[in-house]
């Protein structure tokens, strides 16, 4: 009997593959958007994410807008959403849905004489999104960590 437990079948081995999917799944979830817990609710909340990063960040320079994100993925926005889902971020969740933008002049950019934004799309006091961007011409953007 003590061999029959040792024999490898086809139950056992679609019970691993479930396990393993479930497994995925839960890392996934867990890791999705790096700030997911962080609450972004309050000016305080934001500039102390943003500080956890690295950024120091100009709290009187605060813009906001209420925002909605178009229902398609298509063109800059896919291509945005790329850099979104390297930081751990998706706005495929939130297609057709309306969210918080905020952007604060960023005050400690190393080895940059142009005037540098970091801007975050909050959805109920939580990150859906966001970046680090210059406002010249031709300027840049990445994720909201440190280059």
């Amino acid at each position: 009997m003590a061999q029959s437990s040792r024999v490898f079948t086809k139950k056992k081995a679609l019970i691993g593959v479930l396990l393993a999917a479930v497994i995925l799944l839960a890392l996934i979830l867990f890791r999705s958007c790096s700030a997911a817990r962080v609450n972004l609710s309050t000016t305080e909340g934001r500039m102390d994410f943003l500080s956890s990063l690295g950024w120091e960040a100009d709290a009187a320079t605060e813009e906001y807008k209420r925002v909605l994100i178009p229902g398609k993925l298509e063109g800059a926005l896919a291509d945005y959403n790329a850099m979104q889902l390297e930081q751990g971020c998706d706005l495929s969740r939130h297609l057709s849905e309306r969210c918080d933008q905020y952007s604060y002049r960023i005050t400690n950019y190393p080895n940059c004489d142009q005037t540098v934004l970091v801007t975050l799309y909050v959805q109920d006091g939580r990150l859906i999104a966001g970046d680090i961007h210059s406002t010249a011409l031709n300027g840049f953007m990445h994720g909201l960590k440190a280059q």
